[in-house]
């Protein structure tokens, strides 16, 4: 029996106009009545998160910035930041890169140092509360993540640059637009877990959706772990399973109504 699932959003729950399925806040009841737990997987920011989710918020598990910060009504179950030194690495080297803009994420909100029109149309659709300030270097606020976009494409442009810090910081490609960092020990997985554990789930009690490499560790966690049809090849390949679907067509609730017989909703 299902007691958990957890799904990221763009690519995965969101389609590609980071749109939520139709019906999907009656789908969201019907789980409720079974006693399915809902956890929102996303590099995305704790705010952004509430904000979308706003109807279910006092209910449903929330996995920021790519799991180093999960919350669950308002409590802070997991906070995981980055050491100062590493975050002015990151932005130093990337501000060297061709078409790669720095952004610190702290709990509240989104720093960027570049006015540039193609940032600033990529990271508004996720960073709604954000400052813009003259040296990312000098904000003292704690940094959960650090995310770099990539104009070019994070894959191949960006992220050679930074592999080498792979043993000592996450380093995942969230997207085709973005490079993430945060610490070491900090993942999707590991904040899936940590729900499981808080809810007394196990294994073969959870589904997971996701589309990207910052998806990798949480495809390890569930025995119902779900690549999207449009998913990177590295999700695919790590994932127990595939959707029919891809996120343009609703594949997320259209698995999981085929998997615990619920009926979309219209």
């Amino acid at each position: 029996m299902i007691k958990l699932i957890v799904t990221d959003l763009d690519g995965s729950l969101l389609n590609d106009k980071k749109e939520l399925p139709a019906g999907f806040w009656e789908f969201e009841k019907q789980l409720v009545q079974q006693n399915i737990v809902l956890g929102i997987a996303s590099g995305r920011p704790h705010h952004n998160l509430l904000a979308l989710f706003e109807p279910i918020k006092d209910h449903t598990y929330f996995l920021s910035d790519n799991g180093s910060y999960v919350t669950y009504q308002g409590e802070e179950l997991l906070v995981e930041m980055l050491d100062p030194e590493a975050v002015t690495a990151f932005v130093e080297k990337a501000r060297t890169l061709n078409q790669v803009y720095p952004v610190l994420c702290g709990k509240d909100k989104a720093y960027m140092e570049n006015k540039e029109e193609s940032l600033l149309k990529q990271a508004l659709q996720y960073y709604q509360h954000y400052e813009l300030v003259a040296d990312l270097t000098k904000v003292t606020e704690p940094i959960l993540k650090v995310s770099l976009c990539d104009l070019v494409d994070a894959e191949t442009n960006s992220y050679p640059h930074f592999k080498h810090y792979e043993t000592a910081y996450k380093v995942a490609v969230a997207g085709e637009r973005w490079l993430d960092f945060t610490a070491f020990n900090a993942n999707k997985g590991v904040g899936v877990k940590l729900v499981q554990q808080a809810l007394g789930v196990g294994y073969d009690e959870t589904m997971v959706f996701g589309d990207y490499l910052n998806d990798l560790e949480m495809m390890q966690v569930a025995k119902y772990s779900y690549a999207m049809k449009n998913a990177h090849p590295g999700i695919i390949a790590a994932a127990n399973f595939m959707t029919s679907f891809n996120n343009n067509e609703e594949g997320v609730v259209r698995a999981i109504c085929d998997s615990l017989v619920l009926e979309p909703q219209q």
